[in-house]
């Protein structure tokens, strides 16, 4: 079964507030893909969460904050790229 297993540690959502650098995840790619996400090790940690404590939303709370945040982060930081005429891709 794929995920965390309820002995395997999740990492503190701070962990994965800050989003990977997009510009690197697309490197040496042909094609820039929409399912590429920097941010996606705040999104396992939220799936993680919610498989630990049984789809309880409560107690995942902090990680779904914390991939907001990093979307956040990562949206803004492409707006500036934009702006500033430099390569989104």
């Amino acid at each position: 079964m794929a995920g965390n297993t309820k002995g395997e540690p999740i990492p503190a959502p701070e962990d994965n507030a800050t989003p990977l650098n997009y510009r690197e995840q697309f490197q040496g790619r042909g094609v820039s893909s929409q399912f590429i996400d920097p941010c996606a090790a705040a999104s396992k940690a939220s799936m993680d969460c919610m498989n630990r404590h049984d789809y309880d939303r409560d107690f995942c709370l902090d990680y779904f904050q914390a991939y907001r945040d990093c979307k956040k982060i990562w949206i803004e930081q492409r707006k500036e790229d934009r702006r500033a005429g430099r390569p989104t891709k």
